[in-house]
């Protein structure tokens, strides 16, 4: 594998100051005893069993329960604060998150469209974009593998796979947390978790968690206005019952309601105003005269009301019996969606690509598997099936621009079908094969509709027609698409002493193409993107003491018709459409230490690093011909994270505990076309804790996040030949103070 000599500089470099700085440890410290200098095994479930971290042939991070909590990971864009070669951006402030895991991400806003990274919770995948919006509690633990993935999961994916692990019901004791917080922008949140075993062979498990934020980040001098306000409340009931060791049946409902606001990007102009330098700037103008001079990307003058609506219903039902040997588990899982959200593309006053949307999901998916030991081999094999429905529409308002409304409609369906199987293969004591295989069918139909309204007068319209004349389709779409593929791993796994694992794998993943769903101004840009396909090789190695472990990994993705967002001015009105580059490579390196120092106890370093190196094959945009050796999207060429936690016992069985981490994001195009007027300068963010809690489970801590007010892009998109753009930004400074007990 070939890699540049800066990119192996840097992986040296970090690879010797692992053994002087430690990635926050991905299990939390145990406070009780400061003076314990042994780091915790990390337990996943990564292969779908409990194995050490140690065992898994595979850059896997997992966040503790503990570590969700104190570090308040809340949402899926918080995991970027906690890993390197990883990034989580929202397409608008506070929703549509998309994660890019080593360079491979998924650049679309679309309800319609499959994550590349796939998201499981409790192992039920989630079909689309829309349905990462929710808010993280109770869990035991989250996990995040690098790399394609598909002969152990229900739904393949080509960036990696996170696994969102709920706490569950145990028949041990009654047991539970409550906890509440209260921040500045005026943030109340309150969480609440009870553990009630009923009998020896069933309990329940009840949480609850409430957001009120009353107080947005936003400001919209329009009507001298906060926006962004939160008001959130999500529920879970489970039930586990466990009548013999040989069966057990759990029984998941859950639900969200959400009624907030969405804030919205940073404007920016096409024509000069004064000496401004144009294009690009916030002191250029739109078309229509608007400039936006403030420069603080929390300030503005927007036109849609920001409200957004969310419910959402899931059930998941897994059954698991032992049948002598083997173990035949099923996982049912359901979820009902609904939603709408109005956004300002334009990011100022007038209506001028004003839209709101509205999004329904129904999602049904059934998995099975066999999972048991035959001498020498551990073994999985399983069958897949899901259908997902999608309909949805935007009611776009653009009479200030072009005077008329717009309507864009969309039902798709899709179903997928899929067999899997892997075995682990001891060929000798430390020497273990790992082999995978997945064929994976899909069929997905799609209707849309683009209409003009003609709905003003005087003056014309998008379709050039008269006031009068009735609504026109200007773009239409009435198509069945399948894809049938294969996916596949081979590894090895060395392991030449007990502390040590040494891995080399290939693996294939696939993810299937598509619809776009978005504004068009001719049917050409609503006919499908093909699949995309990743064939992946990686070279690590972990090792672990009692007070430091560390692992590397050396990764190189060949990469092929990539779906990415490219613009698109085929129509006359330039849109942002997804479309394929025919190849990509990609390789890097991923590498993490964590260190508990034998002669300072109650002290914990950590660090992770991310190195990436990109490039885009050519391709063709409204612009004409993309040559080769453009970056993909979100892909920073460098990003990690550093830590350090020091806990000491007081008085009393109080334990004090101070935690610090910093995350560091190279600078990055936000798309294919490598714009710099909507991409990321480099950046730090800090955040910190002060914890004091004691041995009866109590727990007061004061936190911040973003500690320096640091203003970075998360997302931007370039409509200049419309006169304007805009930017996303990342959340400013916020801190505040909890309160918990367990019992």
């Amino acid at each position: 594998m070939l890699m540049k000599s800066g990119l192996i500089g840097r992986a040296l470099f970090f690879c010797g100051a692992g053994a002087a700085v430690g990635h926050w440890p991905v299990q939390a410290a145990d406070t009780s005893d400061a003076s314990d200098t042994v780091l915790e095994e990390i337990v996943v479930t990564a292969n779908k069993r409990s194995q050490s971290i140690l065992d898994v042939g595979a850059t896997v991070n997992a966040v503790s329960a503990s570590d969700i909590r104190e570090r308040r990971i809340e949402q899926i864009t918080d995991l970027v604060g906690q890993l390197a070669n990883v990034d989580v951006k929202d397409n608008s402030p506070g929703i549509l998150p998309v994660v890019t895991i080593r360079g491979v991400g998924l650049n679309d806003f679309s309800a319609t469209n499959n994550p590349s990274a796939g998201v499981y919770v409790d192992e039920v995948y989630l079909s689309s974009l829309a349905l990462l919006n929710t808010d993280f509690f109770d869990l035991e633990r989250l996990e995040v593998l690098r790399g394609p993935q598909g002969t152990l999961y229900g739904r393949n994916s080509t960036a990696g796979a996170i696994n969102v692990i709920s706490a569950r019901p145990n028949t041990d004791a009654f047991s539970g947390h409550v906890a509440a917080g209260y921040g500045n922008y005026d943030t109340l949140d309150i969480e609440a978790v009870a553990n009630v075993p009923l009998s020896d062979e069933f309990a329940v498990r009840l949480s609850a968690k409430m957001i009120d934020q009353g107080k947005g980040f936003f400001y919209d001098t329009s009507d001298q206005t906060d926006v962004g306000e939160r008001d959130t409340t999500l529920g879970r009931f489970q039930a586990l019952w466990k009548p013999s060791a040989d069966f057990q049946a759990l029984l998941k409902i859950e639900g969200q309601r959400t009624r907030s606001e969405v804030g919205a990007g940073e404007f920016f102009g096409a024509l000069p105003n004064g000496n401004a330098t144009c294009p690009g700037s916030s002191q250029c103008t739109d078309f229509l005269g608007y400039s936006d001079p403030d420069m603080d990307p929390y300030i503005g003058d927007w036109s849609v009301d920001p409200t957004y609506d969310l419910n959402q219903f899931a059930a998941t039902l897994r059954l698991e019996a032992t049948l002598g040997t083997v173990t035949l588990t099923s996982i049912s899982g359901f979820i009902d969606f609904d939603r709408q959200w109005g956004a300002d593309t334009d990011g100022g006053p007038y209506r001028q690509t004003d839209f709101v949307e509205t999004d329904d999901i129904q999602q049904f998916s059934q998995e099975l598997r066999l999972a048991g030991e035959t001498g020498r081999a551990s073994w999985i094999a399983g069958m897949f099936y899901s259908v997902d429905d999608v309909t949805g529409r935007y009611d776009g308002n653009l009479q200030d621009l072009f005077n008329t409304t717009y309507l864009t409609l969309w039902d798709q369906t899709s179903r997928s079908a899929a067999g899997f199987g892997n075995v682990d293969y001891h060929l000798a004591d430390n020497l273990t094969l790992i082999a995978g295989l997945r064929y994976t069918w899909e069929k997905r139909s799609n209707t849309g509709e683009n209409i003009d309204m003609v709905s003003l007068a005087p003056g014309s319209s998008l379709s050039l027609v008269p006031y009068g004349a009735g609504p026109v389709t200007l773009a239409a779409v009435d198509m069945t698409i399948d894809d049938k593929n294969w996916s596949w791993k081979l590894g090895l796994n060395w392991t030449p002493q007990d502390n040590t694992l040494v891995y080399a794998s290939v693996s294939k993943g696939t993810k299937s193409g598509g619809f776009f769903s978005g504004v068009a101004t001719n049917s050409g840009q609503l006919q499908p993107y093909s699949p995309e396909k990743l064939i992946a090789y990686e070279l690590g190695a972990k090792y672990r003491q009692r007070a430091f472990d560390v692992s590397a990994s050396l990764f190189y993705y060949n990469y092929q018709d990539v779906q990415t967002f490219i613009r698109d001015e085929s129509g006359g009105l330039p849109i942002q459409r997804l479309g394929n580059v025919d190849t990509a490579t990609i390789y890097g390196a991923d590498l993490t230490a964590s260190w508990r120092p034998a002669g300072l106890e109650g002290l914990t370093l950590s660090a992770a690093l991310g190195l990436l190196d990109t490039k885009l094959g050519e391709f063709t945009s409204s612009d004409g011909l993309v040559p080769e050796g453009n970056e993909l999207p979100n892909a920073p060429d460098a990003s990690g994270t550093l830590g350090i936690e020091y806990a000491r016992d007081l008085a009393a069985d109080w334990i004090l505990q101070i935690q610090g981490e910093g995350r560091y994001s190279g600078a990055m195009f936000k798309d294919s076309l490598n714009d710099p007027l909507i991409a990321s300068d480099a950046y730090w963010v800090f955040n910190g804790r002060l914890v004091l809690s004691n041995t009866r489970g109590w727990a007061v801590s004061l936190w911040g996040r973003n500690l320096t007010d640091k203003r970075y892009v998360t997302q931007g998109v370039n409509n200049l030949a419309l006169g304007y753009g805009y930017r996303v930004y990342g959340a400013p400074r916020t801190y505040g103070i909890s309160i918990s007990r367990e019992f």
